[in-house]
C-alpha cells in the first residue's frame, strides 16, 4: 500500500515539521522506496545465520555514569514549544 502525501504530513506535523506541499509527494515517494526495501530484506532467507550483533570485532569503550550538568537550564528549555520556566509543559492527549 503505497505512501499517501496526508500520511507524509501527519508524520511531519508529530515530528514537528514544517513541509511545504510540494515535498510532501517526494517524501511520499522516499518512504515508499524504503518500505519496498525493507520488504525486500525481510524476503531473504536467513535460516541459519548466526546474528550479527555489531560488524565490528572490539570492546565497547565505556565511560564512568556520572549525573553532571552540560547545558543550563534556560537553553535547554528555550528549543521548548511551552515552559513554566522550569520545567517543559507537555499537552495532554485526550
Amino acid at each position: 500500500m503505497p505512501i499517501r502525501p496526508e500520511e507524509v504530513a501527519k508524520v511531519a506535523e508529530l515530528a514537528r515539521l514544517r513541509l511545504e506541499e510540494d515535498a510532501l509527494e517526494g517524501f511520499a515517494a522516499q518512504m515508499d522506496g524504503i518500505l519496498a526495501y525493507m520488504e525486500t530484506l525481510g524476503a531473504v532467507d536467513t535460516a541459519g545465520v548466526e546474528p550479527l550483533y555489531s560488524p565490528v570485532m572490539h570492546a565497547t569503550p565505556l565511560r564512568e555514569d556520572t549525573a553532571r550538568k552540560t547545558y543550563p537550564r534556560d537553553r535547554i528549555l528555550a528549543n521548548a514549544p511551552a515552559t513554566d520556566g522550569q520545567f517543559f509543559i507537555v499537552p495532554k492527549i485526550v
